[in-house]
């Protein structure tokens, strides 16, 4: 598909599309014309990819542990030896992050639901 269709399908800007390439995140072929050719697992990386940038992990992280999370194959044959304690540190201390924003989240939801329940005379 071109890039047109990948960013209606993803829901990610075509401009997005371009940097996740230039990023070497992705990697769309290409027609005879030079024209991007997306195919549907390339889709299925860019919605990983883009929860992964809402969650807030910076793209230099995202390009490490991305294979991990799209490729099975490469990711039952690599193993966790081979990745640096530090980077995983990093995904460690960015995992905490986030359950920790969770957490709060997950408060602030309860006491909305609490607020519109007496607001509702619910009890």
């Amino acid at each position: 598909m071109k890039i047109g269709e990948a960013s209606r399908i993803s829901g990610v800007s075509a401009r997005s599309l371009r940097h996740y390439e230039d990023e070497g995140l992705i990697v769309p072929g290409r027609c005879g014309n030079g024209f991007r050719d997306y195919c549907q697992s390339t889709v299925d990386r860019v919605l990983v990819i883009r929860s992964l940038l809402e969650s807030g992990l910076p793209v230099r992280l995202i390009r490490d542990v991305l294979p991990q999370l799209t490729d099975s194959a490469s990711a039952s044959a690599a193993g966790t030896e081979s990745v640096c304690a530090e980077f995983l540190d990093e995904v460690r201390s960015h995992r905490d992050r986030l359950a920790a924003r969770i957490a709060v989240l997950s408060a602030q939801q309860a006491a909305l639901d609490a607020y519109l329940r007496d607001a509702r005379g619910d009890r």
